[in-house]
C-alpha cells in the first residue's frame, strides 16, 4: 500500500472520525480497511480523506468521512444483518455497510452511477451486495424487511420516514437525515415491539437533498 495513502487514511481516523465521537471498533476497522480512494474520481483523489463532500458527478456528492463513521455507528450492524442503502453514489459508503453486515441491497437513481459502484465493488471482490438502479422511494424495496435502512441524501421533511420504516424488521433501525437549508436534523428511528416506532434526534448537520424525493405537502387557504 502506498505510505502516503496509509498515512491519510490513519489520519482520517484519528483526526476526524474518532473526535466526532466515533468509538466502534467494528466501525473504524470498516473504515481503515475500505479504500476510499477508489470510490473518488480521479479529478479527487487527493481529497479522497478530506473532511468534504468529494463530488461524484450527475450532482452528487460522497458523505464526508466523520458522517459516515457517525451514522454507521448510529445503524450498530450486526454480522447477519440485511441492510438497505438509498443513495449508492460510487459505493463507498455501500463496502462499509458490506463489511459491517451480512447482505447489502442498494439503490442508485443514476444508472451510470451505478454502474461505477457495481465495478467498484466487483474490484474490490466485495460479493454481498446487490446494486440496483432505480429510485428507493418509489416504493418498498424487494428483498426486505431489513435489520437497517440508511438514506444518504436528506429529505425536506418526515413525510417519505413511514414508507421507510414499513420496511424495518423488528428491532430494525432507520438513519435519515431531515430538513431544509443549513440546519438539519440526523434521526435514528427503530421498530420497536408492537410496531411502534422510537425516533432519536442524533445530531445537526447538512446533507445534500436525495434526488426525486417527494417535496412537502402545502396547505392551499
Amino acid at each position: 500500500m502506498d505510505s502516503t495513502v496509509e498515512q491519510a487514511r490513519f489520519n482520517m481516523i484519528q483526526q476526524q472520525i474518532r473526535p466526532w465521537e466515533v468509538t466502534d471498533d467494528r466501525v473504524l476497522e470498516a473504515m481503515d480497511a475500505v479504500p476510499r480512494e477508489r470510490f473518488v474520481p480521479d479529478a479527487y483523489q487527493g481529497l479522497a480523506y478530506a473532511d468534504i463532500e468529494v463530488p461524484l458527478g450527475e450532482g452528487q456528492v460522497m458523505l464526508p468521512p466523520k458522517l459516515a463513521g457517525r451514522l454507521l455507528q448510529a445503524l450498530a450492524i450486526g454480522p447477519e444483518d440485511r441492510v438497505l442503502e438509498i443513495g449508492t453514489g460510487t459505493g463507498y459508503l455501500t463496502a462499509c455497510l458490506a463489511r459491517l453486515g451480512a447482505r447489502v441491497v442498494t439503490v442508485e437513481i443514476h444508472p451510470a452511477l451505478a454502474q461505477q459502484a457495481q465495478a467498484n465493488l466487483a474490484a474490490l471482490a466485495i460479493a454481498n451486495v446487490e446494486v440496483r438502479a432505480g429510485d428507493g422511494l418509489a416504493g418498498p424495496v424487494a428483498g426486505g424487511p431489513f435489520a437497517a435502512i440508511v438514506v444518504t441524501g436528506s429529505l425536506p421533511s418526515a413525510e417519505a420516514l413511514p414508507a421507510l420504516q414499513g420496511q424495518l424488521a423488528a428491532g430494525g433501525r432507520l438513519f435519515a437525515v431531515v430538513g431544509a437549508g443549513v440546519v438539519m436534523q440526523a434521526l435514528l428511528i427503530t421498530r420497536a415491539a408492537g410496531g411502534q416506532y422510537r425516533r432519536e434526534a442524533l445530531f445537526e448537520t447538512s446533507v445534500p437533498p436525495l434526488e426525486n424525493v417527494p417535496q412537502p405537502s402545502r396547505f392551499v387557504f
